[in-house]
Order: C-alpha cells, then sequence, then structure tokens
C-alpha cells in the first residue's frame, strides 16, 4: 500500500480499474436495449419490402429510400422524376426547428440571465417556476394549448372581450400555432443550461470591461457570449435535436398541411395501412440529418477550445 501511494496513486487506479467496468455494465446495458437495438432495428427495416396488410417481407430493397427522394408514379413504371412532397416536409421540419430554436434562445438567454443573477437564496424558486408546467404531460400541455388557441378558445374571447378584435384570429392548424408549440414544450432545454453557464461565469470580468468604459453590449459580446458559449450551444442543440422530430405539436397543433417528419414517421407505423420500411428509412434520414449537424457543433467547439487552429 505503501508502495502504492510512494508512485502517486496508482495502487488506487488499479484497485478500481476493473470494477469500473463493471460498474458501466448496467448503464452500457440499458444503451444497449433501449437506443442501440432500436436504432438498427429501424436501420434493418428501411432496407426491407413493405408488406400489403403492414409490417415488413423480409426481402431485401431500396425501395423505401427510392420513394422518399423519388416519384415513379401511381404504378412505378414513369420516368423517375424527384419527390418534393416529402422534401418539403423535410425542409419544413428543419426550419420550423429551427425557428423554435431561434425563438427559445431569444427568449431563454435574458431569462437565464435574469435567473444566474438573483441572490442566490432565491434562484432555486426562480427555477422552480420555469420547470413547474413541464411537470404535466407533454400531450395534456399540447391539448391545453390547442384548447387556448382556437378561434373559440379563451384567448380570441379575451381579444373579443376587449375590443382589440372583431372577429376570432384562426391560429390553430397554421404554422404559427406549431412554432408556439414547439417553443413552449423546449423552452425549458434553452434556459437551464444557459442558466447554468451563466451561473459560473465570473462577473468581475464585466466590471473590469466597465471600469475600462466599455459599452455594456460590447461587454456582452465580446466578453460574456463567449465565456458562456457552451451553455448557448448546448441549450439549442438540446432544443433543435427533439423539435426536428416532434410530431405532437404537429399533429394536434397544425394538422394535416403542417406536417413535420416526425409527424410522417409516426403516420407509417399506424393501422393496417402503415408502410414500415418507409418509416424506418425517414427515420435514419432524419438521424443522420441530426449526426450531421451535431458534429458540425461538436467540431466547431473543438476548434473554438483549441484556439481556432
Amino acid at each position: 500500500m505503501a508502495a502504492g501511494a510512494a508512485s502517486g496513486g496508482s495502487a488506487t487506479t488499479d484497485t478500481y480499474k476493473e470494477a469500473r467496468n463493471w460498474l458501466l455494465l448496467p448503464s452500457w446495458a440499458v444503451l444497449g436495449i433501449f437506443v442501440l437495438a432500436p436504432v438498427c432495428m429501424m436501420l434493418v427495416y428501411s432496407f426491407l419490402t413493405k408488406e400489403f396488410r403492414g409490417g415488413v417481407i423480409w426481402e431485401p430493397s431500396l425501395a423505401a429510400y427510392d420513394q422518399f427522394f423519388f416519384d415513379r408514379g401511381l404504378f412505378g413504371d414513369e420516368p423517375a422524376k424527384i419527390e418534393w412532397t416529402y422534401i418539403t416536409i423535410f425542409w419544413r421540419s428543419i426550419w420550423q426547428a429551427g425557428a423554435a430554436t431561434l425563438l427559445s434562445l431569444v427568449i431563454g438567454f435574458p431569462t437565464a440571465y435574469f435567473i444566474a443573477t438573483r441572490p442566490e437564496r432565491v434562484r432555486p424558486f426562480w427555477v422552480f417556476l420555469i420547470t413547474i408546467p413541464y411537470w404535466v404531460n407533454l400531450l395534456i400541455r399540447t391539448v391545453s394549448m390547442k384548447f387556448l388557441l382556437r378561434d373559440q378558445g379563451p384567448l380570441n374571447d379575451f381579444l373579443i372581450g376587449t375590443g382589440l378584435i372583431d372577429s376570432p384570429i384562426h391560429i390553430v392548424n397554421t404554422n404559427f400555432a406549431v412554432q408556439l408549440g414547439l417553443f413552449y414544450s423546449y423552452l425549458p432545454f434553452m434556459v437551464l443550461p444557459i442558466y447554468a453557464a451563466v451561473e459560473r461565469y465570473n462577473f468581475s470580468l464585466s466590471e473590469a470591461a466597465a471600469d475600462l468604459y466599455a459599452p455594456k453590449w460590447v461587454t456582452l459580446r465580446r466578453i460574456v457570449l463567449p465565456a458562456i458559449k457552451p451553455g448557448v450551444i448546448a441549450g439549442c442543440i438540446l432544443v433543435f435535436v427533439p423539435s426536428m422530430g416532434s410530431f405532437l405539436a404537429p399533429d394536434l397543433l397544425g394538422g394535416a398541411k403542417n406536417f413535420m417528419i416526425g409527424s410522417l414517421i409516426e403516420e407509417q407505423f399506424k393501422g393496417n395501412a402503415g408502410n414500415w420500411p418507409f418509416g424506418a428509412a425517414a427515420s435514419m434520414i432524419l438521424l443522420t440529418m441530426v449526426l450531421i449537424i451535431l458534429l458540425i457543433f461538436a467540431r466547431q467547439q473543438s476548434k473554438a477550445e483549441n484556439g481556432g487552429s
């Protein structure tokens, strides 16, 4: 033991080296069963053939990917044309998720900054206020928002009662309603990482900038934002990724004309008319897009940590 201590603590390292692997085994098992296995199953299904009454036929095929990108007519015997329907749905998902992320950032950043600059004894109370609505199931909250926004809902009744409008504003089944649903669903995912980053920020740097007569906006842009950038990036990822695959908000608030990729995937696995290989292919395309975005974020973060080299 003394020899181990004299060698800089190697005895402790050697003692727990094998135990670490066993302690991580439950985590690896959960990830393998509930994350890796379903993804592998979707990957396999995406290359199989659709069964007429739902399910799959175990015959390898690229038909699902071909259906996503190309239109070959009703009977599949026409020259291939680009299938803009699904590409448009995919693009709508990207910009809706991006807009939700931007809106969450615009609202979430000042909110997180406000909470982090309150006295330490009251910060938990403000965090509690941010998170308490999310103790309720997402489905219930989305249905409640639909009730609030509908033509005969409380919002329109209030606006008509105050004389601000003469007739109800049609909000439900629009892109705007979907945007509100995504923003409301994932706002805390933006606030909490930024709050954690601002809480660790050394405010003496801002005080030093003020002593040197730096304007507040310059201090925010050149000192505060670079220091809390990891929290901002984490918040953007945590909002963008689930927004891309969301289907509750588009289904309940957007209707059939405002489909997103999550709604399209969900539809393919419902009932006997579903197309499992196509749904699996759409899932893999969505997963690939998300992984590309995460890799871009990770690469930029790595460059920033290495001084831009």
